[in-house]
């Protein structure tokens, strides 16, 4: 039996948001979500498997009118709420299964979701997170995703020295391999795993075109020029020359 990924994410709680100061993630994931998702400003955004808010605060920063973070998770809520209060922004936060989504009360002008229909586990389920997202965004209103990369080659050089380590169980999920990935924190906390899946890219295009989106296009993740800086360019050869993550973006 898998362990779900409430449980998953209530045990890591607040040492999350140490995952963004990791090589990976402060120089490709976050520079590079938040470039694909652009211009906020003026705009309502549904942030999906927020966790602890740190997108969701970001987006709130950067002039977005109003901010929803849903997670499964009730410690991430609980932190990301806490962090609300300690520096109020204005963002919103509530505990929901996206697979369960209830509509919302509004139509919002974007969702986002960082490692989300990775662990939907099938496809139906797969779709009906996607039916649950597009329903409550407005017409024409995009969705930005970033994932594992479906076809990253697991026997490939390690990530050890970006942060992550990303390995297969051995098991299969009907969206595709189950993975074990690690997010190596320095001590006290040390390293934190959980497991997931790495759907295949045609069960992403499918069952988002299934739940009414369209122009489903696939966004490569670089090194930010400060990532180049601070670590050299040889440094970020092995991260090119096999992509741990990608984006995708799609319109509903």
């Amino acid at each position: 039996m898998t362990v779900s990924a409430q449980q998953q994410y209530d045990e890591i709680g607040e040492a999350f948001e140490g995952f963004k100061a990791l090589p990976l993630a402060q120089y490709g994931e976050v520079p590079g979500f938040l470039s694909m998702v652009g211009d906020v400003r003026g705009k309502s955004v549904l942030d999906l498997a927020s966790g602890t808010g740190f997108y969701s605060r970001e987006f709130k920063r950067r002039g977005a009118t109003e901010v929803l973070g849903i997670d499964i998770s009730g410690e991430m809520v609980a932190v990301a709420e806490k962090l609300e209060q300690r520096d109020p922004l204005g963002v919103r936060y509530e505990v929901g299964d996206v697979s369960q989504l209830r509509p919302l009360g509004r139509r919002f002008d974007i969702a986002t979701a960082v490692q989300l229909l990775n662990y939907a586990e099938d496809i139906a389920a797969f779709e009906q997170m996607g039916r649950n997202v597009h329903r409550n965004l407005a017409p024409g209103a995009e969705f930005f995703l970033l994932n594992q990369t479906p076809d990253y080659r697991f026997d490939g050089p390690s990530l050890d020295k970006y942060g992550f380590r990303s390995e297969l169980t051995g098991e299969e999920a009907e969206t595709g391999p189950r993975v074990q990935v690690s997010a190596l924190l320095d001590p006290p906390v040390g390293p934190i795993s959980f497991v997931t899946t790495c759907p295949r890219r045609e069960v992403y295009e499918e069952c988002l075109r299934a739940a009414g989106f369209g122009d489903v296009t696939w966004v490569p993740l670089k090194v930010s020029d400060a990532g180049v800086r601070e670590f050299g360019a040889d440094f970020w050869a092995d991260f090119l020359a096999n992509p741990p993550l990608e984006m995708l973006r799609c319109r509903a």
